[in-house]
């Protein structure tokens, strides 16, 4: 599945390279030159990725990967460093800023989208294109078809996203306000109760493959896919 990622380089020629790559590997990409830029840009939408440069003018990367991880809003963007410093202490600066990968110039496409695919199947799972299946029932989202057994489920765009995003975050418990962040994105300003009225879809669909039973509410607290 395709990714926004925000590229944060001044070097123009670098980022529109960066970015034809990208774009050539199917993600939508988002360009900034220095860091108050990214922070308009984020204010706006959250990217799912953010390919930060270390050396930017003002602000520097550094800096700008230690404002995103202290905002509760923006902490959980995975962010891969792009820098020509090698040494290790360098590296270790990066990483300890909260940094999930860090890449030394100059690298090849090739191991950016593999780094970049890394990072999202840790970070941000229903970003990638994997094929998930967890109690008999599979999601594929390159062909977005959603089976059980060999019975095809029937969903909508919105619900085909929920289900995508619960089934990569398995037993864990989602407000409605966290799953309105993470599937119809926090730029989007709708009523905590839309998310009950997918969610009543979702298990309408999953009742006739007897699925229904794995979205669970958590009394007081939200959501919760779960097997058990």
């Amino acid at each position: 599945m395709a990714a926004t990622v925000l590229i944060v380089e001044d070097e123009p020629a670098i980022q529109e390279l960066i970015a034809y790559n990208l774009q050539q590997a199917g993600h939508a990409v988002l360009q900034a030159e220095n860091a108050e830029r990214a922070l308009e840009l984020v204010k706006d939408a959250l990217p799912d990725l953010v390919l930060l440069d270390w050396m930017l003018p003002g602000a520097s990367g550094i800096e700008l990967a230690r404002r995103l991880r202290g905002d509760k809003r923006t902490k959980a963007i995975p962010i891969i460093m792009l820098t020509a410093r090698s040494d290790e202490q360098d590296k270790l600066a990066g990483l300890e800023t909260g940094a999930d990968d860090y890449i030394t110039k100059p690298f090849s496409p090739r191991e950016l989208n593999a780094r970049i695919k890394a990072v999202l199947r840790r970070r941000a799972p229903e970003s990638t294109d994997d094929l998930v299946e967890i109690g008999g029932l599979q999601l594929d989202p390159v062909s977005h078809r959603v089976t059980t057994g060999s019975q095809p489920v029937v969903l909508g765009p919105t619900e085909f996203r929920l289900l995508h995003f619960f089934m990569t975050h398995p037993e864990r418990v989602h407000s409605r306000t966290q799953l309105l962040d993470q599937v119809w994105g926090d730029h989007v300003f709708v009523e905590e109760r839309t998310v009950d009225v997918h969610i009543r879809r979702l298990r309408k669909a999953l009742e006739p493959a007897a699925q229904d039973h794995l979205v669970q509410t958590v009394r007081g607290a939200g959501y919760r896919f779960s097997e058990h």
